[in-house]
């Protein structure tokens, strides 16, 4: 079901999946042109930073948070979307999130690849902390998902949460540090800062994709249980909830 959701976005388009490639690419560009040459923006990673540097950096956390968005996003219309599975055949309703995560998940591989060509042609290098990426991304994925089961259920009591989680994902895009590093920030906004586990996510993705950093294994481990009580949480309210679906739609 998720393969159908990530092919069927391009049914019927001349050029089909290859949209999923071309539209981060063309993002990448487009971000490096705005950044790099018009506003002149800087990362501050050293005297030799170049342009391409910093769109490298700030298409990490836009890879990051888009997983996220579409995630959140998506979820108050998956019930919703979906009556038949809930009123006419028996159906595992709990898995409507996780085929939206499939879809999401796609279109973050296609754009991660993207990102480590541009390393590659650009940078002549990609750190081997690369592949701990889906080690840094787990606590995101479990997080998301429990947000994704309690707004599923939410969703159908509750019209108006879709244009709210609109509103919730546009702010996380501006106050998780995906167009600045934590550095940046002044100390006192520092700290409370680290307080946004996608903030933090993101700081640790940029760390083993770009710098070749190691994630901190404590703060892993702390955005690990919050992941999973998260997912504990959303989930319980999903199963709690459920009974009152058919009644509802």
């Amino acid at each position: 079901m998720s393969k159908r959701e990530a092919i069927g976005r391009y049914k019927g388009s001349v050029m089909g999946l290859a949209w999923s490639f071309l539209n981060p690419l063309l993002m990448l560009v487009i971000y490096t042109f705005v950044f790099s040459v018009v506003f002149k923006a800087r990362w501050g990673i050293g005297a030799d930073e170049s342009k391409t540097d910093f769109a490298i950096i700030l298409f990490v956390g836009l890879i990051v948070h888009g997983l996220f968005a579409e995630c959140i996003n998506r979820a108050p219309s998956l019930i919703i979307s979906n009556v038949n599975y809930v009123k006419k055949v028996v159906f595992p309703l709990e898995i409507l999130p996780w085929i939206a995560f499939g879809s999401a998940l796609f279109h973050t591989i296609i754009s991660l690849v993207v990102l480590l060509l541009a390393q590659l042609v650009l940078n002549q290098h990609v750190p081997m902390t690369a592949g701990l990426f889906p080690l840094v991304l787990l606590p995101l994925i479990l997080g998301s998902m429990g947000l994704a089961w309690f707004l599923a259920a939410l969703g159908v009591y509750l019209r108006d949460v879709s244009q709210i989680t609109g509103m919730f994902t546009t702010v996380m895009l501006f106050i998780s540090a995906v167009f600045f590093p934590m550095s940046a920030l002044p100390e006192r906004y520092q700290f409370w800062l680290h307080f946004n586990p996608l903030a933090v996510i993101i700081e640790q993705s940029r760390g083993v994709l770009v710098f070749g950093q190691l994630p901190n294994p404590l703060m892993w481990s702390v955005l690990m249980g919050l992941g999973l009580s998260m997912a504990w949480a959303g989930f319980a309210w999903f199963q709690k909830t459920r009974k009152g679906f058919a009644d509802v739609l």
